[in-house]
């Protein structure tokens, strides 16, 4: 382990290191003495037990999906009562219920904020502008979106860390099994709320939409373990899923929440957390994620509706996002399919260009990140600067265009929004670039994707709009504000797929407003190589099914050029941020491997009846989550695999003090006064540690009976297996440990433990440099 993994007093796995095998026996004298390691090499596992979570760095270990077989666990299955399996079954579909409610009224706040907020913004930078003030304008206008910004950084950086960034990755990896301090918790939801709010409105080119995947997976958390004791909100009712599996479907219902209520796209919400953030499928979870963002359609079409009678400031019938497409029949010829493959390859070329800076990006703004908080939101007020400066000047470039007829009087736009800004323009006439930048993210898309009017933009305002906006998001992601990629993908996007419908508008059938839609798609597929997600999710937005074709063609060309150049934004930021994420298959040159070729040593193990101060020294000695116990005489003829025991089964057993004077089993006894739920996991930072425990001497020279506690059926595997085998079975089963067993007879029980950073790149061509990762 690296000395920056012990600065950080890391929570070490069980198994990320296999230690050379120290089981404790009773010698003759009675003393306690220690047998001969089983490995005869030394081997370590040197793999960074840290990662980047939003924009702080901070300790990770893997997550128990697995069920964990005890006989605790099999006494309270058997005297479970028919009413207390349907009580867990309506708990679930009422979780469920209860997510979809709280990720629905947050999502709209969300938007009511945002809109708000920037609307009074606009609206007072476009009074002074209209009274050719306009230093004061720039000026109120920066002032403004600085004041946000430092806001939304402040939150971020001295309260939540975590919370910046989109959260998808943290929350992809999450439900892949890695878990990390604060990645969400309460605090983490606050700051993600407000950080997104203000983050939005100060003008940056971000999006909400990221930040509520997180949001709904936070509020899915805090239901799942009854609240937060920390801060005096705790639900005794809800306090039924004291475990990691239940805990891990419920926020994959919130990640899929987060989607329906970012985008009012429940189908597509379903579908983004089955393609794109689940690990771990089943048709039962479908049911419930599918009934949670039908509650997130039905709340949020409940509120528009209040919305319409003028309650909500400047919201009125927009916000939430909705771009209505032109619905007429979509006819297209040989010459548009043309177009909409060029479109494909375009997005596929420019998907992996913008994943390649933004990743650069990312990789230089975590140096500055590391300095502390203060240049945390140094970096976010000057990037705000910067993003002020080319909202407001750039449009001084553009032409003033004459206002087209039969606009009804609607140009120039009065008020916050409109299509037809006046700028610095003369009467009659709009400044088309100001259109864009000076109006918040959701109305310059609606603007885009409008076919009212063919020759709306110029062909050099969306080429500078797409330069603008596709520099911007790139620096903009990676500040410490809650900030997501879909908005600033689907502006630049529709900006180059608008600029070629002008270009090819004599030879095409296609309008400009579908060209527009076609070029976001390319973009999001190059991007975040998504397909049939993000088919539903864009036609759910546009309301318009006559474009399916067209967009299932560009998503696979796009997502087919873009995956010959690097990988998904977000698979690149899972691996950037070093968070341990397997993926559903196993590399090439696992193949030229077995299990046993990276089990590393050495492995300390307890016996079935074991020294209370044997087990102390051990999880004090160590930051282990997992230890074999091994069944040996006199309690059987031979040394035998009797299971593995959790950190936390045995801290909660030590705290009990069910010891024994006697080396003698007495685990009848334990069954008796323990129950299952006093082993269940507890919420975020509410577990046992070493600390809290107070032995005595006395006790320190007592034994205990650690068969109730253990895990007798783990899964296990022959050292001889395939290490691409072992891979595989150790991600479908969600595991955190894998025993590693002999083949043959006559040898110690057990050869080591593998963990998930045991299959980690780094760690296996550490150990065999001369191993081609291609072959």
């Amino acid at each position: 382990m690296d000395d920056r993994s012990e600065e950080h007093d890391i929570e070490v796995e069980g198994a990320n290191y296999a230690y050379e095998r120290k089981i404790s026996g009773i010698l003759d004298d009675g003393s306690v003495g220690f047998q001969q390691p089983l490995l005869a090499r030394n081997r370590k596992n040197t793999t960074s037990q840290i990662a980047i979570v939003g924009a702080n760095t901070c300790p990770i270990e893997s997550l128990d999906y697995e069920m964990f077989e005890n006989d605790l666990f099999k006494q309270d299955w058997r005297s479970r009562r028919k009413i207390e399996i349907l009580q867990y079954t309506f708990l679930k579909w009422a979780l469920a219920c209860l997510i979809g409610l709280a990720t629905g009224v947050v999502g709209f706040l969300n938007n009511l904020g945002v809109e708000n907020i920037a609307g009074f913004k606009l609206l007072f930078t476009g009074n002074l502008m209209l009274k050719e003030k306009y230093f004061q304008a720039f000026f109120a206008f920066a002032g403004c979106n600085l004041i946000l910004a430092t806001v939304a950084a402040s939150l971020c950086a001295f309260i939540a860390p975590a919370a910046a960034g989109s959260g998808i990755p943290e929350v992809k990896a999450y439900l892949n099994g890695i878990d990390a301090y604060s990645i969400l918790a309460p605090s983490t939801l606050f700051v993600k709320i407000f950080g997104s709010i203000f983050g939005v409105a100060a003008g940056f080119v971000v999006g909400k939409e990221g930040p509520m995947v997180h949001t709904g997976a936070c509020i899915a958390n805090l239901l799942g373990q009854g609240g937060s004791r920390k801060y005096r909100l705790t639900w005794k009712w809800l306090r039924f899923f004291k475990n990691d599996r239940d805990r891990r479907d419920l926020i994959t219902c919130g990640a899929a929440a987060g989607v329906a209520a970012a985008f009012r796209a429940p189908v597509g919400g379903v579908l983004f957390a089955l393609e794109e953030a689940a690990s771990w499928w089943r048709s039962a979870l479908l049911w419930r994620t599918f009934f949670t963002t039908a509650v997130v359609a039905v709340v949020l079409r409940s509120l528009i509706e209040f919305c319409r009678s003028g309650k909500c400031g400047l919201f009125g019938k927009g916000g939430l996002i909705m771009f209505y497409v032109n619905s007429g029949p979509v006819l297209y010829s040989t010459p548009d399919l043309l177009a909409v493959v060029f479109l494909g390859v375009v997005g596929g070329v420019l998907g992996s260009l913008y994943n390649y800076l933004v990743d650069k990006v990312l990789r230089t703004y975590s140096l500055i990140n590391e300095r502390g908080p203060g240049f945390k939101v140094m970096l976010v007020m000057a990037v705000s600067i910067l993003s002020s400066c080319c909202a407001f000047g750039l449009p001084w470039i553009a032409h003033c265009t004459p206002c087209p007829t039969g606009t009804g009087g609607k140009c120039p736009s009065g008020g916050r929004s409109g299509i037809y800004k006046s700028f610095q323009c003369p009467p009659n006439h709009y400044n088309d670039l100001s259109s864009l930048l000076l109006n918040t993210n959701d109305d310059a898309i609606r603007s885009l994707f409008t076919s009212q009017s063919e020759n709306e933009f110029q062909i050099s305002t969306l080429a500078i709009f797409f330069v603008a906006v596709f520099c911007l998001g790139i620096i903009t992601y990676g500040i410490a504000i809650p900030s997501g990629l879909f908005i600033p993908v689907i502006l630049a996007g529709a900006s180059y797929g608008r600029l070629v419908g002008r270009l090819l508008g004599p030879v095409s059938q296609l309008d400009v407003g579908l060209f527009s839609l076609l070029g976001a798609a390319s973009f999001l597929g190059g991007t975040m190589r998504m397909t049939v997600s993000l088919c539903v999710i864009l036609l759910e937005l546009t309301n318009n099914l006559l474009m399916l074709p067209l967009v299932m063609l560009v998503l696979l060309i796009s997502k087919t050029v873009a995956d010959c150049f690097n990988k998904g934004v977000y698979d690149q930021i899972v691996t950037m941020k070093g968070l341990p994420y397997m993926e559903d298959h196993a590399e090439p040159y696992m193949r030229n491997l077995v299990a046993k070729d990276v089990v590393s040593g050495p492995l300390i193990s307890f016996s079935r009846v074991e020294k209370v101060g044997v087990i102390w020294q051990a999880l004090k000695m160590t930051r282990h989550n997992g230890f074999p116990v091994i069944d040996e005489p006199p309690f059987t003829e031979a040394a035998e695999l009797c299971g593995i025991a959790l950190r936390s089964h045995l801290l909660v057993l030590l705290q009990g003090k069910r010891f024994s004077k006697q080396r003698t089993t007495f685990g009848s006894q334990i069954l008796r006064s323990c129950k299952a739920r006093d082993f269940g996991k507890a919420g975020l930072g509410k577990g046992l540690k070493i600390e809290d425990l107070d032995i005595s001497d006395e006790e320190m020279e007592m034994f205990v009976d650690l068969h109730p506690i253990t895990n007798t059926s783990p899964y296990t595997v022959l050292e001889t297996l395939s290490l691409a085998k072992t891979a595989i079975l150790f991600r479908q089963l969600g595991l955190r440990h894998l025993i590693v067993v002999p083949k043959t007879a006559g040898r110690p029980p057990i050869v080591g433990i593998l963990t998930r950073h045991d299959f980690m790149p780094e760690h296996v061509l550490g150990l065999y440099p001369h191993v081609d990762p291609l072959k």
